[in-house]
C-alpha cells in the first residue's frame, strides 16, 4: 500500500513507525524539516517538506496512486482541506484529525464523505473513551474485553506477596493447573517481554493476562493485590481541557463527577455545558483545595490538564489520599513506561491512542480488532480463522509461531478457551494474539 501521512508530529511519527514494520510505502509531509530529518533517520519513509494543502506537494507525493491519505497535522483546517483535496486528486481513502467534535456528531448531516473525508478522528474524544474503559475495574491497571467478555485482557502489578514471584511460567501452570488465564506480556524496567516457559515473574512486574470470566478473580488473588472489588462511584477530573470535557461528559452518565478548572470564566462556561457535572474553580496544584473538595472520598482521579508534570504529581497526591484508581494524561510518550515505577496506575497519551486507532484501518488480512496496551511495545490482535489457513494445520505447539508473539485465547461457538499447546484451530474460531509490532506481518501469514 502507498500511504501518505500529512504531519510529522507525535501522531504522524508513531503511525509511520507502526507502518514501517509492515513494509508499506510511506510518504511523510511536513513543513518542519527537523521533524522530517528525525523521521528519515529512524524510519524507512520518504519525506517531503511543504504544506499538505498544496496541489504541487500532493502531486509530488503521487497522491493519484495513494491507497490512503492520513492528515494529522496540528491544524484542523489544514487536515480537512488536505483530505478534501487529496480525495479529489485520487486518494482512495482519507482520514482527517479534528479538534471540534461537532463534526463527529453531525457527520451525516454535513455529508463529509461526499466532500472527500472518509473518516474523522479526535484524539481528545478517543482519550475520553479510553479513560472510561480504564475505569471498569479499580484493581486492574488495564482491561479490555473480547466477544462480550468471553475473553478479557487483564493488567496487574505483581506484589511482594504474590505466589508467582520467582516462579517460571511452567512452574505456575503446574502449580495452578486449574487456572483460567494465560500470561501474554510482562513490562519490566521499560522492557516488554513476551513470556514463554522459562521466564520468571519478579516483584514489581507489570503483567498482562488473557483470562476467562472466572479467571479475573484468580489473577487478582495470585498477583498479591488486596484491593476490595468495590464499584467506582465518585470521580474527580482535573482540568477543563478538551480531553477533560469529553471525559467528564462520558463519565457523568455513570458516575458522580467533579471537575476542577483553574480559569474562572471557563468554569462558568463548563457549568452551563456539563449539566450533570459539579464544576469547581481552583488551582490543580493546591493540595488543600483537593482536600477541601473531598479527594479522599474519590474512587478515581483523572488528571488531564495541559501540563504532564502537574497531572503526574496530582495523581501521586491522590494516591497518597488512598484514591484507588489514578489516570494521568501525558504529552511525552516516554513517560508512559514510568507509571509502573512511580505509583500512577495508568498514564495515557492521546496522540498515541489516535495513532493506534488509525493503524487498524490499514491492516490487511482477517484482523477484526487491534488494541494497544499503555506502555507496552506490543499489540493485541483478534483474528477470524479462515478455512485452509496455516493456523489450522497443526496443534499450537507444532506451528513454529513467531517467538515475539503469543496466542492468548480463542472464542469458539461464543465460548472462551485458553489456548494451550495441544489446541488446534478450526475455521471461524476467533483468536486473540499478542505480538510485537515487528512481527504483526509474520503472524498475519498464519491467518490468511
Amino acid at each position: 500500500m502507498r500511504i501518505i501521512i500529512a504531519g510529522a508530529g507525535d501522531v504522524g511519527y508513531h503511525l509511520a513507525k507502526l507502518l514501517a514494520y509492515e513494509d508499506q510505502e510511506i510518504v511523510l509531509i511536513d513543513l518542519d524539516q527537523e521533524k522530517l530529518n528525525i523521521a528519515a533517520n529512524h524510519l524507512d519513509v520518504f519525506t517531503i517538506r511543504g504544506s499538505s494543502t498544496s496541489y504541487r506537494v500532493l502531486e509530488e507525493a503521487d497522491i493519484a496512486n495513494a491507497d490512503m491519505l492520513i492528515s494529522v497535522t496540528s491544524s484542523e483546517e489544514a487536515n480537512l482541506t488536505t483530505a478534501i483535496i487529496g480525495k479529489h486528486l485520487g486518494a482512495k481513502q482519507t482520514i482527517a484529525r479534528i479538534q471540534n467534535v461537532e463534526y463527529l456528531y453531525d457527520k451525516e448531516k454535513l455529508d463529509l464523505k461526499n466532500l472527500g473525508i472518509d473518516e474523522l478522528i479526535s484524539p481528545e474524544s478517543l482519550a475520553a473513551r479510553e479513560i472510561k474503559r480504564l475505569l471498569k475495574d479499580v484493581a486492574l491497571t488495564d482491561t479490555f474485553e473480547f466477544d462480550n467478555g468471553e475473553l478479557t485482557l487483564v493488567g496487574v502489578h505483581i506484589g511482594e506477596e504474590s505466589p508467582f514471584v520467582s516462579k517460571t511460567m511452567e512452574e505456575v501452570s503446574k502449580q495452578y493447573f486449574d487456572m483460567h488465564f494465560l500470561t501474554v506480556a510482562i513490562l519490566r524496567n521499560n522492557e516488554t517481554i513476551i513470556p514463554h516457559g522459562k521466564h520468571k515473574f519478579q516483584v514489581g512486574d507489570h503483567a498482562y493476562f488473557i483470562s476467562l470470566k472466572q479467571g479475573v478473580d484468580q489473577i487478582l488473588r495470585l498477583s498479591g493485590r488486596k484491593e476490595k472489588k468495590l464499584p467506582i462511584k465518585n470521580v474527580m477530573v482535573l482540568g477543563g481541557s478538551k480531553a477533560g470535557i469529553h471525559a467528564a461528559r462520558r463519565l457523568s452518565g455513570k458516575y458522580a463527577v467533579k471537575l476542577l478548572e483553574q480559569n474562572k470564566e471557563k468554569c462558568l462556561e463548563l457549568a452551563d455545558e456539563l449539566k450533570d457535572v459539579m464544576v469547581i474553580n481552583g488551582d490543580a496544584r493546591d493540595v488543600d483545595l483537593l482536600d477541601e473538595e473531598g479527594i479522599d472520598n474519590m474512587d478515581a482521579f483523572i488528571a488531564v490538564t495541559g501540563n504532564s508534570e502537574t497531572n503526574i504529581i496530582s495523581c501521586l497526591v491522590a494516591k497518597n489520599r488512598n484514591v484507588r484508581k489514578t489516570i494521568a494524561l501525558v504529552e511525552n510518550i516516554d513517560y508512559i513506561h514510568l507509571s509502573q515505577n512511580i505509583g500512577v496506575d495508568t498514564m495515557i497519551n492521546k496522540k498515541l491512542i489516535a495513532a493506534n486507532f488509525i493503524f487498524r484501518y490499514i491492516r490487511e488480512g482477517e484482523i477484526v480488532s487491534l488494541t494497544s496496551i499503555h506502555g507496552v511495545d506490543a499489540e493485541i490482535l483478534e483474528f477470524i480463522v479462515q478455512a485452509g489457513s496455516k493456523i489450522t494445520r497443526y496443534e499450537i505447539k507444532d506451528l513454529k509461531f513467531p517467538s515475539n508473539a503469543i496466542i492468548g485465547g480463542v472464542v469458539r461457538n461464543n465460548v472462551g478457551i485458553i489456548a494451550t499447546g495441544s489446541f488446534q484451530f478450526r475455521p471461524m474460531d476467533r483468536a486473540v494474539v499478542l505480538c510485537r509490532p515487528e512481527c504483526i506481518h509474520a503472524v498475519e501469514e498464519y491467518f490468511k
